[in-house]
């Protein structure tokens, strides 16, 4: 498991860690039943507080992408197949809101807005 921290960052370090597991998750780079780093080894590893650590991985727990097992660790649960097709879905539509407000502030309209829409879609299947 791979994160990358950003003080730079606008957003804070448990939701960063949380961005990045979940990602992982669901894109398939974590396992269903793979083991992830302790709360103390992956607070270790990022040099950060076991608090933060435990607070991304409580939202995972709440999220239903983790499961925590005590005496055993803390593992990639097992895929409900319609939650993570409603994180992709919700994704994809923060990525659209973002592009229409995009260009709605270069005063595209809503026609060529759809025509480019179509166009790259048609793209992507050639």
């Amino acid at each position: 498991m791979k994160i990358l921290l950003s003080n730079a960052s606008p957003n804070p370090i448990y939701e960063q860690i949380l961005r990045q597991v979940r990602t992982q998750i669901l894109a398939g780079h974590l396992k269903e039943g793979e083991a992830l780093p302790s709360i103390r080894k992956l607070a270790q590893t990022l040099q950060i507080s076991v608090i933060t650590t435990k607070r991304a991985y409580d939202e995972l727990e709440r999220e239903g992408l983790i499961d925590t097992v005590g005496g055993k660790g803390t593992f990639v649960a097992s895929p409900n197949p319609e939650f993570l097709r409603e994180k992709r879905v919700r994704a994809v539509e923060e990525h659209l809101v973002k592009a229409i407000a995009e260009a709605r502030s270069s005063a595209i309209p809503p026609k060529e807005l759809r025509r480019m829409f179509d166009l790259l879609l048609e793209s992507d299947h050639d």
